[in-house]
């Protein structure tokens, strides 16, 4: 009897591992996305994976970006900063400029000068600088990259200073003045930026005392129906 009980686990464990061997083989996944929004390769261990996207509500009219008349001195590539009008400008050729809305440094906060595009980045991390951790104790000291992240989905950086263009996963505070001197674009707007501009870009950030950008024509307020409709008399 202990015999053939012995033969009979001898068997199906004989079975068992003639199952495993003709099964096909699972092909090995080429990259899998870890928890920290990095993508793991083979080929390159440090790709950032694109998120998902999320839904967002798009912005107001008055806040999309659009084309405009420039006629400054400016190079084409090069980025103005209009700082009390919440606007960012990226001169092209044949006398134009796409101007998109920002949020600036809330008072205080708001800087000024020339600088250059030093380093661009996707999805990028964020480390709080000293000075921003003391006067808010209670930030992180890092954060991976992610929808989650305040630097949104680009970012890019400014010479050797702590300031960025980047994104947000807030949207509510583009045309506002709430930041600690960096300068955000809606997600979508900043990825746009981006694709537009290149590593040792010129950037000029104009002072809050500033009365707006040479080469553009300040913009009329809008008209109201009461103006817009001839009188009868």
């Amino acid at each position: 009897m202990a015999r053939n009980a012995t033969s009979f686990v001898a068997g199906a464990f004989t079975a068992v591992l003639v199952g495993l061997s003709v099964a096909p083989a699972a092909a090995e996944p080429l990259s899998l996305f870890a928890p920290d929004g990095y993508a793991t390769s083979r080929i390159d261990p440090y790709v950032r994976a694109e998120p998902e996207p999320a839904s967002r509500a798009e912005l107001p009219a008055r806040l999309q970006r659009r084309i405009v008349a420039y006629g400054g001195p400016e190079a084409a590539g090069t980025i103005i900063v209009d700082t009390p009008n919440t606007h960012l400008y990226l001169v092209l050729d044949g006398g134009r400029a796409l101007r998109y809305s920002i949020g600036v440094g809330r008072e205080g906060f708001t800087w000024s000068g020339v600088e250059r595009i030093t380093r661009m980045r996707e999805w990028p991390d964020w480390t709080p600088p000293p000075e921003m951790v003391r006067r808010q104790p209670y930030l992180p000291r890092f954060m991976a990259g992610g929808p989650g992240n305040p630097m949104g989905a680009r970012a890019l950086y400014l010479g050797n200073t702590v300031y960025r263009i980047h994104g947000t996963n807030d949207p509510t505070t583009i045309g506002k003045r709430v930041s600690s001197g960096c300068i955000r674009l809606d997600n979508e707007d900043v990825k746009d930026l981006f694709a537009r501009v290149k590593t040792g870009a010129k950037v000029v950030v104009m002072p809050m005392s500033s009365r707006g950008v040479a080469g553009i024509a300040p913009e009329r307020p809008a008209r109201t129906a009461s103006e817009s409709t001839p009188r009868v008399y």
